[in-house]
């Protein structure tokens, strides 16, 4: 979850590493902290708070160097604070490392240590780390990178990590298991760092380590990659980054959250460009052009996906059942392994996740792999380990999502999974032609629609001002929209920190009704298409309990105007295709309650964008 940062070159390695974990903070904001070589000293700073923070501390300082690396960090053992935040030193003070990751096994590691006479400052797993390197330096009477490999095999746990030795000044040595690790190479100066957000001005040439590989990183040297396990020499494949600056900054929106929001449009457009081809009646996707015996012979089709992610795998089966008649099951990827489930070989799997390197569903691929089921990844980062761990997939394209709550992350998603709901369908002759082009066409309009939904900002502002000291609310959906209920719940749970809850309109009198009171908002989606009348009616029970009702209906709706306290309107589209729009003022709401209460919108507290651990 922790964002790391490195840089070996010719430039002063400060601003580029803090720049970088500006970049990284999605990743986690409990503490920071940056160490730079001058050749003679090892200049360190680090504290709680935000990377800003680090940057005005370390003015105090001298931080120069042309070697750095520097950690965000998202805390798992120890709280945060000054001593726990990254970057550690060895006992020594030669060594220092910087780790994303957990060491499960660290208990035992640091009672062997100090049975050795190690000390330890911090309560972090990382710091027995860089001690276990150092320990194996002395004993076996090895290099840096034979060090970090022998101690690395001897650790349970995930990892990405960069250390380097104040007696080596030409090299940075970095390995990886779990967690995600790229490597920048520019002309005579190599980065380092979780993405490839912190170096794209620099170089878009980058090399992402595989699970249980390690890599030296030495000036004038070609990169040396290494299996961890066997010492098997690994070759570097040299990627070119398509990510551009200007899509990793603001433009001009007050945070990150908003801009995602309103990028929605065109990450739809681009995520079924050159795939979805409405006046030729065809979508083609070679994911799934390649692999379609296995789709449509399956028993059934097994989503995993974590928070939003999930979400969107709950839309996803109501389509593949709806459209393509397949049997589905949506698990959190979090619980799926562990309750010993039952997958064969006539199985697909489908990940889903934003980073594609989510912890949890990455176990779920591999025990589903083992199985023999067929894994097909959905996920938004080009050469992410979900992306290399599946059998085939598709990715979304909606481009570098910051904001920590997950926005243009969850349309794409949906969009991905409904052309290869789409496509089965017409595969399985689920569909006729006329039917197929109706939604293919319909499809094509959502991002203009999308456009018309996001004009609804002013009056979503004038209702979050509404509403914005709530202490708990209720959002309520039917059909395709039950999961969409769910969303905006979270979204305003993570980001405003106000209770909320999402359910299935109908289930609101098993339970839920006791609540209600003329205090609690209720949101309501309520769309011409999808159960409309039903919805009406859970609407008329919650108005003689008095409750306060914000509905997003169908434009040119009567009936729930005149029951609602607030009406949000979207334009009207196909029942499968209505969660593209109705997301839309439900995230809105979210961000300006948020904004209202003074919250981080884009940093909301003990959250990161990519778990990583479990």
């Amino acid at each position: 979850m922790c964002g790391i940062v490195g840089y070996i070159g010719h430039r002063d390695a400060f601003p580029i590493v803090i720049k970088g974990l500006q970049r990284l903070e999605y990743r986690g904001y409990d503490s920071a902290g940056i160490a730079l070589f001058d050749g003679n000293t090892i200049n360190l700073s680090k504290t709680k708070g935000k990377v800003e923070d680090l940057k005005k501390k370390s003015k105090e300082i001298s931080m120069a160097g042309t070697l750095g690396i520097g950690h965000t960090r998202w805390a798992t053992h120890g709280v945060p604070n000054d001593v726990n935040s990254h970057p550690h030193y060895s006992n020594s003070g030669d060594l220092v490392i910087i780790h994303n990751g957990i060491i499960e096994n660290y208990e035992s590691i640091k009672q062997a240590l100090q049975n050795r006479g190690y000390t330890f400052k911090s309560d972090t797993d990382t710091e027995v780390l860089i001690n276990l390197i150092e320990e194996v330096q002395k004993t076996e009477g090895v290099k840096l990178g034979k060090a970090v490999q022998i101690a690395l095999n001897q650790v349970v746990g995930a990892y990405a990590i960069a250390v380097f030795d104040k007696k080596k000044p030409d090299e940075i040595v970095v390995a990886k298991l779990g967690s995600p690790l790229a490597i920048g190479v520019g002309e005579d100066e190599f980065f380092i760092a979780s993405d490839a957000s912190p170096f794209i001005e620099f170089t878009n040439n980058a090399v992402y380590l595989e699970d249980e590989e390690m890599a030296i990183v030495r000036l004038g040297k070609e990169i040396k990659l290494r299996k961890i396990k066997n010492d098997a020499v690994a070759y570097p494949n040299i990627l070119e980054l398509q990510m551009n600056l200007e899509e990793i900054e603001k433009g001009g929106y007050d945070h990150f959250m908003l801009k995602e929001i309103y990028e929605q449009p065109r990450a739809i457009m681009d995520t079924y460009r050159g795939r979805l081809l409405a006046d030729q009646g065809i979508i083609r996707m070679a994911g799934i052009d390649q692999n379609i015996e296995k789709f449509v012979n399956a028993n059934r089709i097994i989503i995993v996906a974590c928070g939003t992610s999930w979400h969107a795998g709950l839309v996803a089966e109501y389509i593949f059942e709806d459209l393509a008649r397949i049997p589905v099951e949506v698990e959190y990827a979090s619980e799926f392994r562990y309750r010993n489930p039952v997958i064969t070989d006539k199985d697909v799997l489908i990940a889903i996740s934003q980073s594609g390197e989510t912890a949890d569903t990455l176990a779920a691929i591999k025990l589903a792999k083992e199985k023999g089921a067929f894994v097909f990844g959905v996920c938004n980062v080009v050469g992410s380990s979900i992306a290399r761990e599946s059998d085939a997939g598709a990715y979304t394209h909606a481009g570098p999502e910051i904001g920590v709550a997950s926005t243009k992350a969850f349309t794409t998603q949906i969009t991905v999974l409904t052309l290869i709901a789409l496509k089965l369908a017409k595969e399985k002759g689920e569909f006729s032609g006329s039917k197929f082009h109706e939604y293919l066409t319909e499809l094509e309009t959502i991002p203009a629609k999308v456009e018309k939904a996001l004009k609804s900002n002013g009056l979503v502002e004038t209702v979050a001002e509404v509403y914005k000291d709530s202490t708990n609310c209720l959002y309520l959906g039917r059909g395709y929209n039950f999961p969409v209920a769910l969303e905006g719940a979270l979204k305003l749970k993570e980001i405003s920190y106000i209770h909320a809850e999402g359910y299935p309109a109908a289930e609101m009198k098993h339970g839920p009704i006791a609540l209600i009171d003329e205090q609690m908002p209720v949101f309501v989606i309520a769309t011409k298409k999808g159960h409309y009348e039903k919805v009406v009616s859970n609407i008329q029970e919650i108005k003689s309990r008095k409750g306060k009702i914000i509905a997003i209906v169908t434009e040119g709706d009567v009936q729930v105007k005149e029951l609602a306290d607030h009406v949000i309107e979207i334009p009207e589209t196909l029942e499968s295709l209505t969660p593209l729009l109705t997301t839309i003022p439900l995230q809105l709401l979210s961000y300006h309650i948020a904004v209202m209460r003074n919250c981080n919108v884009d940093q909301p507290r003990n959250l990161a964008k990519s778990v990583t651990v479990e």
